[in-house]
C-alpha cells in the first residue's frame, strides 16, 4: 500500500524534524554560550586546566550526541517513506498467531531494532568519549551484561504489559480507563519494589557503616522526622568516576543511595546537606507529586489514544494496509510526540522548582547553606558539568537548575528578604 501524504502524514513529518530543529539549534546556542572565563564563584574549586576540560567535555557530547540524533532521525524517515513499517506488519502477521501475539512480535522487533541502531553510539560514548576524560570504569564484560539484564529485564516487564494493553484495547469499550487503572498499579508496584529487587540487578548497595558519617546522617534524619529505613552505598564506580545521590521507593521500601565516589569526594557536612536536600524532596512531597503526575499523564495517553484507535488515515499516512491495535500503539506514540514535548517542559519546570525548594530546606535545616554550596560545586567540578548552560536549552531539558542558579538561591537565603524565607517554610 502506497503512502498516502494526508493530514496525519504532514503533522508527524513536521513534528520529528521541527523536534530535531529545536534540539539542533537550543544545542548549538548552548554550545556558543560556553565561555572561556570562569565564573568567579568557582575560583576555588575549577583550576583553568580542569575548567578548560569542562568545556571540551561540553563540546564533544554535545556534537556526539548532535549526531546520534541525526542519525537516528535519517534512519527513522527512511524507514517510515521506503514502506518499513508495512514490510515489519506483513514479516509479524507471516507467523500466523493471534492478534495479541503478532502485536507482542511486532513491537518487540522495532524495539530490538532501535536498539541495536543505539548500540554503536552507546559503546563510543561510554569507551571513548567518557574513557577519554576519565570518567568510563566500566569493562566490556560488565557493558555486555548489563546489555543482556536491560534486554530481559524489558521483557519480563514490558511483555506482560504489553499483552494486557492489546487484550484490553481488543476488547472493552472503556479499555484507556481499565488500561489506565492497570498500568498505574503496576507502577506503583515497581517503584515500591525496584529498591529491593530491580535495582540490585546492576549494582550492588551496602549499608553504611557506623562511623561519624552514618551518625551525623541519623541526626538529621531525626532533627528533620524523616523514617530513614536505609541509607546506601551504590558502587558507582564500577561503571563510571561521576558522581549523584537519589531517593527510591515509598513505605517501608523508601532507600537513600549515595554513590561511592561521593563519599569519596566528600566531607561529612557536604553529604549530610545532599541528603537532606533528598529528605527535602520527600518532606515537600515532590515524590508523591511525582507520582501522582505520572499516573495522571498515563491517564491522558490512553484517553487521547483510545480516540485514535485503529484511524485508517493514520495508517494511510505510514503505507499500512491493515488497522491493529499493536500499529495503533506505534503511530499514535509518534503522533503524540508535540503533546508529549510540552509535557516533558512543563515538568521540567517543576522539576527545576522543586529543586531549589529541596535546596532551601536543606539550607534550613542544616543551619547554613554553605555546606550543601561546597558539595553542588565539587558535583560540578567533579562531573565537568557545564557552569554556562543556554537559558533555552535549560527551559528545554533541564530537570535541574544550572549550579550558579542554585548557588545564587542559596546564598540569599543567608540573608533572606521577604519571600526568601517564605522558601525556607
Amino acid at each position: 500500500m502506497p503512502i498516502e501524504p494526508n493530514i496525519y502524514f504532514f503533522i508527524i513529518l513536521l513534528t520529528v524534524i521541527g523536534l530535531y530543529a529545536l534540539s539542533l539549534i537550543s544545542n548549538l546556542l548552548n554550545l556558543k554560550a560556553l565561555s572561556p572565563n570562569l565564573p568567579n564563584e568557582f575560583a576555588d574549586t575549577y583550576d583553568p586546566e580542569k575548567y578548560r576540560l569542562s568545556q571540551d567535555y561540553t563540546c564533544v557530547t554535545t556534537r556526539f550526541g548532535l549526531l546520534a540524533s541525526a542519525t537516528s532521525l535519517c534512519i527513522f524517515l527512511a524507514f517510515w517513506l521506503c514502506g518499513g513499517f508495512e514490510w515489519l506488519d506483513q514479516f509479524s502477521r507471516n507467523f500466523k498467531q493471534g492478534p495479541i501475539a503478532t502485536g507482542i512480535i511486532f513491537i518487540s522487533l522495532l524495539f530490538l531494532a532501535g536498539h541495536f541502531l543505539d548500540l554503536p553510539f552507546e559503546i563510543y560514548d561510554t569507551f571513548v568519549i567518557e574513557e577519554r576524560f576519565g570518567f568510563n570504569k566500566t569493562t566490556p564484560a560488565v557493558f555486555v551484561l548489563d546489555q543482556v539484564k536491560s534486554l530481559l529485564l524489558s521483557a519480563a516487564l514490558g511483555i506482560p504489559i504489553l499483552a494486557l494493553l492489546l487484550y484490553l484495547f481488543s476488547s472493552y469499550e472503556y479499555a484507556w480507563l481499565y488500561g489506565w487503572i492497570a498500568v498505574s498499579a503496576l507502577s506503583l508496584l515497581l517503584v515500591y519494589l525496584a529498591p529491593r529487587f530491580i535495582l540490585p540487578l546492576f549494582n550492588k548497595f551496602s549499608p553504611l557503616e557506623d562511623g561519624d558519617l552514618k551518625s551525623a546522617i541519623h541526626d538529621m534524619a531525626q532533627k528533620c522526622n524523616f523514617p530513614l529505613t536505609e541509607v546506601s552505598i551504590m558502587d558507582g564506580s564500577k561503571r563510571s568516576n561521576k558522581s549523584n545521590a537519589f531517593f527510591t521507593g515509598f513505605g517501608k521500601n523508601k532507600k537513600i543511595a549515595l554513590f561511592d565516589t561521593l563519599i569519596k569526594n566528600h566531607g561529612t557536612q557536604e553529604l549530610v546537606a545532599v541528603l537532606a536536600h533528598e529528605i527535602g524532596h520527600f518532606k515537600k512531597r515532590h515524590i508523591h507529586q511525582g507520582i501522582i503526575l505520572g499516573i495522571l499523564q498515563t491517564g491522558l495517553l490512553f484517553f487521547i489514544f483510545n480516540l485514535f484507535l485503529n484511524n485508517p488515515e493514520l495508517f494511510a499516512a505510514f503505507g499500512v494496509s491493515q488497522v491493529s491495535v499493536y500499529l495503533s500503539l506505534v503511530l499514535f506514540a509518534l503522533l503524540f510526540k508535540p503533546i508529549n514535548k510540552i509535557l516533558s517542559v512543563l515538568l521540567a519546570i517543576l522539576s527545576r522548582k522543586n529543586e531549589f525548594e529541596a535546596d532551601a530546606y536543606a539550607a534550613k535545616h542544616t543551619g547554613s547553606p554553605e555546606s550543601l554550596i561546597t558539595a553542588l560545586k565539587k558535583l560540578s567540578a567533579d562531573n565537568l558539568s557545564n557552569l554556562t548552560p543556554h537559558p533555552l536549552l535549560v527551559f528545554l531539558t533541564y530537570s535541574h537548575p544550572p549550579t550558579l542558579k542554585r548557588i545564587a538561591a542559596l546564598r540569599s537565603l543567608a540573608h533572606p528578604g521577604p519571600q526568601d524565607l517564605q522558601k525556607l517554610s
